[in-house]
């Protein structure tokens, strides 16, 4: 770092909010691996594949079968859509 640089810290709890309100993640996943961001999910047939949308601090948002689906919901929402791969 030169003379002239400044160093900017953010802490976690802010690095988790920005985006909060505007960006929305979306992600695929497989029905077995939701269980953990979705706990109260009804049984999904193994191997069924949908689509999250989660708020920018990891919240999700909601769920659904395909990534249209997610995308619209994400939009309707005014937020960004970005995809988590």
């Amino acid at each position: 770092m030169t003379e002239h640089e400044t160093k900017v810290v953010v802490t976690k709890d802010e690095l988790a909010h920005i985006g909060e309100g505007v960006v929305a993640y979306l992600r695929e996943f497989d029905s077995t691996d939701l269980k953990a961001k979705f706990p109260g999910m009804p049984e999904v047939a193994p191997g069924t594949r949908l689509w999250a949308v989660f708020a920018a601090d990891g919240r999700p948002i909601l769920l659904a079968d395909a990534h249209a689906s997610a995308l619209a919901g994400a939009m309707q929402n005014d937020l960004t859509p970005v995809s988590v791969h």
